[in-house]
């Protein structure tokens, strides 16, 4: 009974991600079946058939982020996240959400530097439903668009930037440091909530002009996973699709490559009670060599208890009350941060010192087996528990979507572990020594106000715009 039981749940396994190999010991492939198509509108479609559960995904990729907007009108990607919920040509305002819900379905979305994105997740008998949804926003959101609405929702995105950023202890150190890593005309300069002159500045006309230059089906893709038949859904996604006409053709975007040829030690007094330390460098695209090795230095770094950082600065000196570091990997190129909250009485050099004590030995010495091999296994358990879900923005029809973006490979699935897998110490190693370099960072203290003393060593105070606690200046 046990060993009939082990194998019907590992051909359960095989079933849900495409596991191809044998259970004794050959190495197991990951494939996730899908059929891509495009439609003559240019609409890029993926379709994955997973009958686990009666469920699912529509998940849409716009290709064109914060990085696409310019400098004096910025915030207009996310602005468009909010927009396209506000009704469309057929679909009145407040409708997108309520027929969706009376379905019983869910949806979000979602802005960052290199694409917008928005899901649905829905019972399948509710799968025309979504595509007619997601469709006329496509089509005719411009249809229902009046300046009154992109005002309402300009309002609402600048409460969002109070909210998440300004009046948000240690918030604004996500503006201030890709601010001093990028040059101002780099696409990643700017947050992708986008400056509040900025937004109060943009016209309706250069709203109206946003959409149409990169809200075309040329310039997204479709990812539809879940209890489907692909016949069927194909015949309904050029029903509901077919008939947008396309849209201005997008060139790539090829920016000068980001790089810091000196150190910047940056202070920034806020309303905060602990300091905190932020360290920053640049690193290899997503997907590009180095960026798993980066990923997985961020865990021999600071991943859980058993990590360096967490065991020297947190659990053996207590000087620290936490301690992280991971790689935010986008498109164009990436950084890689460690930041450390200090304890009551103790500063930030305190901490830096023992930072630079740790990657220092990373440089002169590779990691033992086991730190990387625990490291990769919990990467490979992650991996494979956001596999259990088609939906939402770490299920299966956003993977396809996000290979497909960056690799141009929808099922990229089992190159992507495998570039995890073939990592060994000497390769942490070599990637602490060429990215993490000492005279190429940006270092920024962040204290409570007039308490600069606690700042890391010759830090040099920064100022950020930004409306006072509670204020509403427009």
């Amino acid at each position: 009974m046990k060993r009939f039981f082990a194998l019907r749940v590992f051909a359960a396994i095989a079933v849900l991600v495409g596991l191809s190999g044998n259970a004794l010991g050959q190495e197991t492939r990951l494939s996730i079946p899908y059929e891509r198509f495009t439609l003559s509108n240019g609409l890029t479609v993926i379709l994955h058939e997973d009958h686990t559960t009666p469920t699912v995904s529509v998940n849409t990729w716009y290709h064109v982020g914060s990085g696409r907007e310019k400098p004096g009108r910025t915030g207009f990607a996310h602005l468009f996240e909010h927009i396209m919920f506000e009704g469309s040509g057929n679909v009145p305002e407040g409708k997108f959400d309520e027929w969706l819900e009376a379905a019983g379905g869910d949806n979000n979305g979602s802005t960052n530097n290199d694409r917008t994105n928005y899901y649905e997740n829905i019972p399948s008998n509710a799968l025309e439903l979504a595509l007619f949804l997601e469709s006329d926003r496509m089509g005719y959101l411009l249809n229902a668009m009046s300046p009154e609405k992109v005002d309402g929702q300009r309002d609402v995105v600048k409460n969002e930037r109070r909210q998440s950023y300004e009046n948000r202890p240690y918030a604004m150190s996500f503006i201030i440091i890709p601010e001093n890593m990028y040059p101002p005309d780099h696409p990643y300069h700017w947050p992708t909530i986008g400056y509040m002159e900025d937004l109060s500045g943009a016209s309706y006309k250069d709203v109206v002009e946003f959409y149409k230059r990169y809200y075309g089906p040329n310039n997204a893709s479709l990812s539809i996973a879940g209890d489907i038949d692909i016949a069927k859904t194909k015949a309904l996604v050029e029903k509901w699709f077919g008939e947008i006409p396309t849209g201005t053709p997008v060139a790539p975007m090829n920016p000068a490559t980001a790089m810091l040829t000196q150190e910047k030690r940056l202070v920034f007094e806020d309303r905060v009670q602990l300091p905190r330390l932020y360290m920053t460098w640049h690193s290899p695209g997503f997907f590009k060599p180095g960026d798993a090795e980066m990923d997985l230095l961020a865990n021999v770094l600071a991943g859980g208890k058993n990590s360096r950082l967490y065991k020297r600065l947190v659990y053996d000196m207590q000087i620290a009350q936490d301690v992280s570091a991971f790689q935010a990997s986008d498109g164009l190129s990436s950084t890689f941060w460690i930041m450390a909250t200090a304890r009551a009485g103790h500063t930030l050099a305190e901490l830096e010192k023992v930072i630079q004590e740790e990657v220092d030995k990373l440089k002169a010495t590779s990691p033992e087996a086991r730190e990387v091999q625990r490291a990769v296994n919990q990467y490979e358990a992650g991996f494979f528990s956001r596999l259990e879900n088609v939906g939402g923005f770490g299920g299966k029809a956003n993977q396809l979507n996000s290979y497909y973006y960056f690799t141009g490979n929808p099922d990229y699935f089992n190159e992507d572990l495998g570039r995890y897998k073939a990592i060994d110490p000497t390769d942490l190693r070599a990637a602490a020594q060429t990215f993490l370099k000492n005279n190429a960072r940006v270092v920024l203290s962040v204290v409570s106000l007039g308490q600069a003393k606690l700042a890391a060593p010759n830090s040099k105070p920064v100022e950020v715009k930004r409306e006072p606690a509670g204020g509403n200046a427009q």
